[in-house]
């Protein structure tokens, strides 16, 4: 029997940054279930949340822009959170062709709740405000690469 060759370490399962970057968000994914269930929300429904909270009210194409998803994936989300009684879906007044998502009264006072939802969260990340923002600054930074790459894999 021989002897299997050396492992090459840039094919190590464990030294591949995609796979601790792909672990690092189902355990962050794991750690908001919890805490959001405790307001009736999902991961993915609270980041749509956390939009119409910011904005107030958004088309369907607007929401997926800023949520970098698509309207396949955005549609049941929204069809929940409207039976919830957080949202609203409408026909724009202006264009038909386009539906606006808005918060009813129950969604905007969904957010007093949520409140409590980034310190919770935020204590796993970092142990000072400091180091918070050295740490997104960093993420910003790699996501900013990476969808530059991606953009000029796509034009050439």
């Amino acid at each position: 029997m021989t002897k299997p060759a050396a492992p090459d370490p840039t094919l190590l399962l464990d030294n591949q940054l995609c796979f601790m970057i792909y672990r690092l968000q189902r355990s962050i994914t794991d750690r908001y279930r919890p805490i959001l269930a405790e307001i009736g929300l999902t991961y993915p429904q609270y980041l749509v949340m956390l939009a119409l909270w910011e904005s107030r009210r958004l088309t369907v194409s607007q929401l997926g822009d800023r949520l970098s998803l698509d309207s396949g994936t955005l549609s049941p989300l929204l069809k929940r959170l409207e039976t919830a009684a957080f949202i609203q879906r409408k026909r724009s007044t202006v264009d038909e062709r386009l539906v606006e998502i808005s918060l009813t009264a129950r969604g905007r006072a969904l957010r007093r709740q949520a409140l409590a939802v980034p310190p919770a969260i935020g204590e796993c990340f970092a142990s000072s405000a400091d180091e918070y923002w050295a740490l997104r600054h960093q993420l910003s930074s790699l996501l900013e690469r990476v969808e530059t790459a991606n953009a000029a894999d796509q034009a050439g």
